[in-house]
């Protein structure tokens, strides 16, 4: 068109006298109801929109061209564009009052990429939208290298080769086995419960910081991440403490300090005091101290090159542990070679049986057997000293920012490492335990190198290797999840630890590398350790209660692709980590906790708030508790927002007086609903006066809540009771409800008895009612064949079509997908139809589409229709194309407006007056008219030739045009859904509905 609509002019004609009945308030010119945003085409400039929004634009339009109010959407506007623009700027898909799903800004502005902060817009805002592709800020690396890698150079650290005979010496092979079953078990559950929280969005760098905080809420997310990272920190200077022991054991030579000599008179084996003289040289302390410092320093050099950098030096570290591990079996397979010490019998029944049972006691600060040692080892005892070998599993989540696609690699990579290494540990436990007697491995502190094939020399390599990996991990990993902390900027005292898009966090590694030195001087392996064990079991136990309290509420937005999980899982996860840390200690888990209970308080006083859209905020949306004081009344993340339907129950009257509600509305209601929880609103108008039919409405209102038991369904009823239907919706759209407690959603049948029952006063209603919807920002869904709406036990199969045209906020989708959790509808499929213009590339928008439900966890097959044109139609109508086979329809329709349009004429001209309509002057552009019957009936034709035998279909809804009279509307409609059996008219608002991250 070229006009654009139906337009204002001072030679309007009168309309006719309405017909006899019920009068309804019209709609009138300063109702302003249609909310309306222009495709971004080349060529246009504009788009009126409710809110200021300055996005960037697109690659083919001007640097300079912004969102602003368009004169040309509003229909009436005398500020038209001229003709020459009207058919580049115009277009059909306009009608639907959003943004074309052709425009790429329409599609990218519901994922979320435009918010530069972790924090959501505030209304006023203006939010930067970032077209095309985006850039990659670096390398991206997928499961092996990413996470397995990682987690695997982590776990296999000093532990294992200096300690874990002699764990298996002490507890015995049986409390062996327990031992690292327990541990084991502890970091499963947790790797589950991190898979599940990562698989549920987009994540990005922070790791197992990023999914605490984005679920349990800023507070606990800072004050866990920092105790996190100070326990990777720790864990560096542990490894590196660990790689220099060993290498000053394997060259005595290069001591550069005295060696400590331990003398022990008298040994226990098996409970028994045995007479004999054994000396331990242990590294001097000041030995420790300079070469750990020294390394130290040496790895921060290599961390400081970068991701990319570290990935290429990562199997360097890795193979040669790997050989060593092997050269080890081997040498316990070969054992006892020639000039074997006496302890090591070779695999032997006896050997294991001698050794099955714990063999507690006392050792001196070298971990040799005394009867006047100070140190007293139980079963506890050893639970701290081993843990830090099972830990390592978020080693691949703390590098999130750098992987290709994190809602695989994590869950895949971190169970993989897991698993691996806990069955590594358990055959370890049987080989050791029948390879040497109780009194070598508690003796001989490096057993592994002892026994491996062909030369101890291997081992001392390996360890060395191994220790300076997970080191170079752990100052890896530590440095970005303190970036990631202070990238939030919740604490202000860590903006010295900002780091850019891309940039490697130099700062926050410097820092990192202090620390670890801080812990090196102090040259303890065994008191380090239970400090790591704390911090890193404090990060699991928020990890697991993530999960638990995110699969517990099950809200909506909670879809992780990672199905193995289950609440109860999480909880036995998390009381493991609290039940392995009083094991450990009851002193330092109060410390631990203290510290991050003043962490917490800290962020509470002088953090800024992030709107994340924490499970808290679920949970009180369920629960009801407190739910208005914490959230009043501002905008509900879409993470935590949950349908509340307002049913309308008796909207035409042609129900019996003794119905309270459409039989079917109950069944519908609980589709919306995710496993049928949640609040709907029940709501019935009695036209009158209030004071005489109080009472009426008290019995009416009985009998609707009588009616809501009966269906099950989680609700309230409420009664109105107006002059006018009009009137009473208009009332309860902007009352009702509570805070955040609102109704989001109205819920009504389709007037499909509009024209059958000759209701010539419907139209009115029905237009003034959606447009009162968009004025409140309510979201609409009509229901058109509500009397074939499935109950509970009818079984549909085929195909849920959404014919997606506009950006709705997600709601279409979002009732698509609450659909599949009913039993009815559980066995269909989604197919998602995207409807474009002839000169669209469908390839590309087919692409993006996918790619966008992909990352909404959203299982669905796309489809692009492409639309004729308008002046294509006009074109192919003049030189005699053939037409559609329901075009009959189309006609008819054209022919009962004219008709309409000449009674309004007549009318006008015999009282001399303009054209109105209820009380309201309008201009009507017929071609204008034409173009939308047109874009109705293309798209119903579009529907029954995709769409026959689908269950059920959904389809955006046009928002009434201004100035077109209400029964134009009707007729729209009325084309829209003809011959579709079962059809759901969705109107989303300008709030997202589901989002991308957990």
């Amino acid at each position: 068109m070229e006009n654009g609509g139906i337009e204002e002019a001072d030679d309007a004609l009168p309309v006719p006298a309405p017909p006899n009945g019920r009068r309804y308030r019209p709609v009138g010119s300063s109702d302003r109801a249609v909310i309306q945003m222009t495709s971004m085409e080349p060529g246009s400039s504009s788009a009126t929109i409710d809110a200021v929004v300055t996005p960037q634009p697109p690659r083919n339009m001007k640097p300079d061209a912004n969102l602003t109010i368009d004169p040309s959407m509003r229909e009436g506007s005398p500020d038209d564009h001229d003709t020459s623009s009207g058919s580049q700027g115009d277009s059909k898909l306009e009608l639907f009052g959003f943004d074309s799903l052709v425009n790429i800004l329409g599609l990218k502005s519901m994922t979320g990429e435009q918010i530069q902060a972790p924090s959501s817009p505030r209304d006023g805002e203006d939010v930067a939208i970032t077209i095309g592709r985006p850039k990659q800020s670096g390398p991206k690396f997928g499961t092996m290298m990413g996470v397995f890698v990682p987690c695997l150079q982590n776990i296999l650290g000093i532990i294992y080769y200096i300690r874990f005979t002699w764990i298996v010496g002490m507890a015995g092979v049986w409390q062996s086995l327990v031992l690292v079953s327990f541990c084991g078990a502890c970091t499963f559950l947790t790797s589950i419960s991190l898979s599940a929280i990562a698989t549920n969005g987009a994540m990005k760098g922070g790791g197992p910081y990023y999914l605490i905080g984005r679920a349990l809420g800023p507070e606990v997310g800072v004050s866990i991440g920092l105790c996190f990272f100070l326990g990777n920190a720790v864990a560096g200077s542990m490894y590196v403490l660990g790689a220099v022991e060993t290498f000053l054991d394997a060259v005595p030579s290069a001591g550069l300090f005295q060696k400590s000599v331990t003398v022990v008179n008298n040994t226990l084996v098996n409970g028994t005091e045995t007479a004999g003289t054994s000396t331990i040289s242990t590294p001097s302390l000041h030995d420790l101290q300079v070469y750990g410092v020294i390394v130290t320093i040496l790895l921060c050099f290599i961390v400081f090159g970068g991701v990319k950098i570290i990935n290429k030096v990562a199997p360097a570290f890795l193979i040669p542990v790997l050989f060593s591990l092997l050269c080890i079996y081997l040498g316990v397979f070969i054992a006892p070679r020639h000039n074997a010490p006496k302890g090591i019998t070779g695999l032997s029944i006896t050997t294991l049986k001698d050794n099955w049972g714990e063999d507690y006691q006392r050792t001196n600060n070298a971990g040799v057997p005394d009867p006047s040692g100070s140190i007293y080892w139980d079963f506890n005892a050893l639970v701290g000293l081993f843990f830090p070998a099972v830990t390592g599993i978020m080693a691949g989540s703390n590098r999130s920012a750098s992987l290709k696609d994190t809602q695989r690699s994590i869950p895949i990579g971190t169970l993989s490492a897991t698993l691996t290494t806990t069955a590594m540990y358990l055959f370890s436990v049987l080989l050791f335990g029948a390879l040497a007697t109780r009194e070598e491995l508690l003796t001989d502190r490096l057993l592994t190198a002892t026994v491996a094939w062909p030369a101890p020399a291997v081992i001392y390599i390996g360890i060395i290797l191994s220790t300076l990996g997970a080191a170079l991990q752990s100052l890896t990993g530590a440095p970005r999840l303190l970036a990631a902390i202070a990238n939030d900027d919740i604490l202000p005292v860590l903006n010295y630890f900002k780091v850019s898009e891309g940039s490697e966090p130099h700062a926050a590694t410097l820092f990192t590398a202090f620390i670890c030195i801080c812990c090196v001087v102090i040259g303890n392996l065994d008191l380090i350790t239970p400090t790591i064990t704390m911090f890193f079991l404090l990060c699991y136990a928020g990890v697991n209660l993530s999960c638990f309290l995110l699969d517990l509420l099950d809200a909506p937005s909670w879809r992780p692709r990672w199905k193995f999980h289950h609440w109860s899982l999480s909880l036995v996860g998390a009381l493991l980590c609290v039940v392995i840390m009083f094991l450990i200690s009851w002193s330092f888990t109060v410390v631990s906790l203290a510290l991050a209970s003043l962490i917490y308080y800290y962020v509470s006083i002088k953090g800024k708030a992030g709107d994340w859209g924490d499970g808290f905020k679920s949970a009180y949306f369920q629960l009801a508790l407190r739910s208005l004081r914490s959230l009043g009344a501002n905008q509900v993340h879409p993470k935590n927002w949950y349908p509340i339907p307002l049913i309308f129950c008796r909207p035409w009257g042609k129900l019996p007086e003794n119905v309270p509600c459409h039989p079917k509305l109950a069944d519908f209601a609980n589709c919306m609903k995710k496993k049928g929880r949640g609040m709907s609103i029940f709501v019935s108008i009695i036209d009158g006066d209030y004071h005489e039919l109080a009472e009426d409405a008290k019995t009416a209102c009985h009998q609707l809540d009588a009616y809501i038991d009966y269906k099950r369904c989680e609700g309230v009823a409420e009664i109105i009771v107006a002059p006018t239907m009009s009137d009473g919706f208009r009332s309860i759209v902007q009352t009702m409800g509570l805070g955040n407690l609102k109704p989001n959603i109205v819920v009504m049948r389709y007037p499909e008895i509009w024209r059958r029952e000759n209701l010539t006063q419907i139209p009115s209603t029905f237009v003034s009612i959606i447009n009162d919807c968009i004025i409140a920002n309510k979201a609409v869904v009509i229901v058109k064949g509500l009397d074939e709406w499935p109950n509970e036990y009818q079984r549909q199969y085929g195909t849920i079509d959404l014919y997606w045209i506009v950006r709705d906020g997600g709601l279409m989708l979002l009732l698509s997908q609450l659909l599949l959790t009913k039993e009815s509808f559980e066995s269909c499929k989604i197919q998602v139809f995207c409807i474009s213009e002839e000169d669209t590339d469908a390839e590309e928008l087919k692409a993006d589409v996918k790619k966008f439900l992909y990352d909404l966890r959203m299982q669905a097959e796309v489809i692009v229709v492409t639309m004729k044109s308008w002046e294509s139609h006009m074109e192919s109508s003049s030189s005699g194309a053939q037409q559609d086979n329901s075009h009959e329809a189309y006609t008819s329709a054209q022919q009962r407006i004219r008709t309409y349009l000449d009674e309004m004429k007549e009318t006008a001209q015999r009282e001399r007056q303009p054209l109105m309509e209820n009380g309201r002057q309008v201009v009507v552009n017929e071609q204008k008219v034409d173009k939308f019957l047109y874009t109705m009936f293309k798209l119903n034709s579009t529907i029954l030739r995709y769409s026959r035998m689908a269950a059920v279909v959904l389809v955006s809804l046009p928002p009434p045009p201004l100035n077109h009279p209400s029964y134009f509307y009707m007729e729209y409609m009325d084309l829209l859904v003809e011959n579709v059996p079962r059809m759901l008219i969705v109107r989303g608002y300008t709030r997202d509905v589901v989002t991308f991250f957990t």
